[in-house]
């Protein structure tokens, strides 16, 4: 049963808007990118988003009555302070690092077989090998997979080698290489992109795709000279559906080492 002032304490309780702003804050790095299709920091959102929904449901006990104001004046002051120091905490959580020189780089792409000498069994390993067809009932509809995810012209029954596989790996890769290089300026090219790096980023956008990549924190930093901070926001893209998944996480950890080889600590 709803209590009779229920419309005021929801509109100037301010454990009412604590729990509001909450859930503003969880979803904002959604809307953000939605709307801006720019990527925020989730860790900083997040942890301030299940503060406010925890001060806000402490603060129903605060604004209970039976306790002298001197005293509900001290626990606001409790809760106050704790909550600016979560939430400088939390902004500084997505604060950009400072940048680092890094070591000196062959001018230029490497060649092919070179990025492919590393991309393949990189990525081979987080996709997984499947040598004979399978029905992917998770892809809706449900499509014939084989290989390392491949679905153009697969059909149930078809079996390949290795060696086709890594084939067809390999020509994706540099499909989705030369489409993500599109975006990157001729500094970013000639200075910033050695072999390791250029496989992260190539398998951030053979995961999650070149388009959403393409307008990623990610390559604005990488482009910005910022390598450091390019490589952290790499490490954003760990969500499926809107959840936090715990492959993503550990493939995005190593995606982040990958692209710091080569980074001055």
């Amino acid at each position: 049963m709803l209590i009779t002032d229920a419309r005021k304490v929801a509109l100037t309780s301010y454990s009412a808007w604590a729990n509001y702003l909450g859930l503003v804050s969880l979803i904002a790095p959604e809307l953000i990118y939605l709307i801006w299709g720019i990527d925020t920091n989730p860790r900083a959102w997040w942890s301030m988003g299940v503060f406010l929904i925890l001060a806000g449901t402490v603060g129903r006990f605060i604004s209970q009555p039976g306790s002298s104001w001197a005293w509900r004046a001290v626990k606001v002051a409790v809760a106050a302070a704790v909550l600016l120091v979560w939430a400088a905490s939390a902004f500084a959580m997505g604060d950009r690092p400072a940048k680092r020189e890094f070591a000196p780089v062959s001018a230029g792409i490497a060649p092919d077989s070179a990025f492919l000498g590393v991309g393949v069994p990189y990525v081979g390993k987080w996709e997984g090998l499947r040598l004979d067809a399978y029905l992917d009932r998770i892809a809706s509809p449900p499509v014939w997979t084989v290989c390392y995810g491949e679905t153009k012209g697969i059909t149930g029954g078809m079996s390949f080698s290795k060696q086709q596989c890594d084939d067809m790996l390999a020509r994706e890769l540099l499909s989705y290489r030369s489409r993500l290089h599109v975006v990157f300026t001729g500094d970013t090219k000639a200075l910033r992109l050695p072999v390791n790096r250029d496989v992260a980023y190539t398998s951030l956008a053979y995961n999650a795709g070149v388009s959403a990549i393409s307008k990623s924190t990610a390559v604005r930093r990488l482009n910005a000279g910022d390598i450091v901070g390019g490589c952290e926001a790499i490490g954003w893209w760990n969500k499926a559906g809107g959840r936090v998944i715990r492959g993503l996480v550990n493939r995005r950890t190593e995606d982040v080492a990958l692209c710091m080889v080569g980074v001055a600590s």
